[in-house]
């Protein structure tokens, strides 16, 4: 079992900067691919950002430049950088831990984008 707590979010306003943690429970986060969704009101979870075991990553179009993931094996931790936050990028923002066909999810912190 993995068990995934996310922490960093909160407001800031347009143009700032935010850094998400997720720290993970669990021996299997060195071979997981970790990832960071997102859901804003009224819209589909969307993927933002994911990262393999072996570091390579991999970002949607639209923050692409903007935000970076990056991961700590040593911590059992994934990160989001985010800077230069747009208003429609506030959301729910969830780590997730893929493994061997198993998904895990944590239960999200919430990004606020509003002067």
């Amino acid at each position: 079992q993995v068990q995934l707590v996310e922490s960093g979010g909160g407001l800031v306003q347009p143009g700032g900067s935010l850094r998400l943690s997720c720290a993970a429970s669990g021996s299997i986060f060195n071979l997981a691919r970790m990832g960071w969704y997102r859901q804003a009101p009224g819209k589909q979870r969307e993927l933002v950002a994911r990262i393999t075991s072996g570091g390579s990553t991999y970002y949607a179009d639209s923050v692409k430049g903007r935000f970076t993931i990056s991961r700590d094996n040593t911590k059992n931790t994934v990160y989001l950088q985010m800077n230069s936050l747009k208003p429609e990028y506030a959301a729910v923002y969830y780590c997730n831990a893929y493994f061997n066909g198993d998904q895990y999810w944590g239960q999200g912190t919430q990004v606020t984008v509003s002067s």
